[in-house]
């Protein structure tokens, strides 16, 4: 028989789990979206994208993903420093799955519906 994730005893050991605790949380999979649609942005302008989020909330989801390898961060010595935010190739190796994911999400909002 093949194992899946299904079979795995122990959530801590679980690589789906541990997947979901990269990217899970409310912001950090519109932060992947939005710099992997967009292309490299600046804070202000990754922020003004997602609309809601705060300074706080951004700065850590973008330190937790940079640290995972998802996002790169680039800072200018300039005045004011300038600092761009941009998706790396892990990254896009992940939008396929987001995308077959948010696929199923549509199916299950419109089964919701009755559509």
């Amino acid at each position: 028989m093949i194992e899946t994730h299904y079979d795995c005893p122990c959530l801590e050991k679980c690589p789906l789990n541990y997947a979901m605790s990269i990217i899970g949380g409310k912001w950090k999979m519109q932060i992947i979206c939005a710099l992997n649609n967009k292309g490299t942005l600046r804070y202000n302008e990754l922020r003004k994208k997602l609309g809601g989020i705060s300074n706080t909330v951004l700065a850590a989801s973008l330190r937790e993903l940079e640290e995972k390898g998802l996002v790169v961060r680039k800072e200018y010595l300039e005045v004011p420093v300038r600092v761009e935010y941009s998706s790396t190739p892990l990254c896009d190796e992940l939008m396929p799955i987001l995308e077959r994911l948010s696929d199923w999400g549509e199916t299950m909002m419109k089964a919701e519906k009755g559509e």
